[in-house]
């Protein structure tokens, strides 16, 4: 990826139906990407398709189905993609929840860390391999400033004892950097990268699967966050920018490193969680 043009390769954007998913599908087609998004149904997935080449004529956007709160829905994708791509050049893990109450996801784990960070982490490590063989490649993962709000209690990452939305969903974000760390780690001398960002504050639909005042309080901030156009830039450039060829293991804010929180620069954790992650979601602990 010599310049800013993605001509001749092939992107894989999750979540990508609304917010900073479909902006970052509609920018990576306009840099001349073929562009793969997930939905949770083919209609979702056809009416995403076509919204985004309205945006970007001409562009090349292939849906998938994923329901990212089932394990075997992501298995299937990984399968799906590896027969449909030959080649795999950017991952951009996006899809992500926040749930007011606690719930559970089809394999019976806390559905918020269940998608926001063991999807990550199982896809990802499905996919690796069509990404070293289309070198170089690179992992592109949002995470949030929320991170700062998150702890990983190691005896209850399932939030069974006691359950705080914001802290829920902050432990996920703090978990995508950590994953992030520890992969960059695993993948040096492959010439794969990964990295991740915290896009802002976005008015998108996130957080409106919730009902009651915390769904209203999200449509009242809206009026004060940014587009998902502008929250999108700095998923594009980390997916297609020269500035981050070779950069790999950093947390990014506009399209600036940032220093995240000591809790997600500790290394201990970050393989720790990986073990762990690995076992959740029936990987070999060695995957990567």
């Amino acid at each position: 990826m010599a310049n800013d043009t993605l001509e001749g390769k092939t992107v894989l954007v999750t979540g990508a139906t609304s917010g900073i998913g479909e902006a970052t599908a509609v920018g990576l087609a306009r840099l001349g990407a073929r562009v793969g998004i997930t939905a949770r149904n083919e209609a979702k997935g056809q009416a995403a398709a076509e919204q985004i080449r309205r945006q970007a004529p001409g562009a090349d956007i292939q849906p998938f189905v994923c329901d990212f709160a089932s394990q075997a829905s992501i298995r299937a994708l990984a399968a799906d993609v590896e027969r449909r791509f030959d080649r795999l050049h950017v991952l951009v893990n996006n899809a992500g929840a926040l749930h007011q109450k606690r719930e559970l996801s089809a394999d019976g784990l806390e559905l918020t860390f269940a998608v926001n960070h063991l999807g990550y982490f199982l896809l990802t490590n499905l996919l690796l391999p069509k990404l070293r063989a289309s070198a170089p490649a690179r992992i592109v993962s949002t995470a949030s400033a929320a991170h700062r709000v998150g702890r990983l209690r190691w005896d209850d990452l399932q939030a069974e004892r006691g359950y705080r939305a914001l802290r829920v969903y902050g432990t996920s974000k703090l978990a995508n950097i950590l994953f992030t760390r520890e992969l960059a780690r695993r993948l040096e001398g492959t010439g794969v990268t990964a990295n991740c960002f915290h896009p802002g504050v976005v008015a998108s639909g996130f957080g409106r699967n919730d009902r009651g005042l915390f769904a209203l309080g999200v449509r009242i901030a809206a009026a004060f966050m940014r587009t998902p156009e502008r929250a999108a830039e700095t998923a594009i450039w980390l997916a297609a920018s020269p500035e981050v060829a070779g950069v790999s293991g950093k947390y990014f804010t506009d399209r600036h490193e940032a220093r995240p929180s000591a809790a997600a620069s500790n290394d201990a954790d970050a393989a720790k969680l990986w073990d762990v992650s690995a076992r959740l979601a029936g990987l070999a602990a060695a995957a990567a």
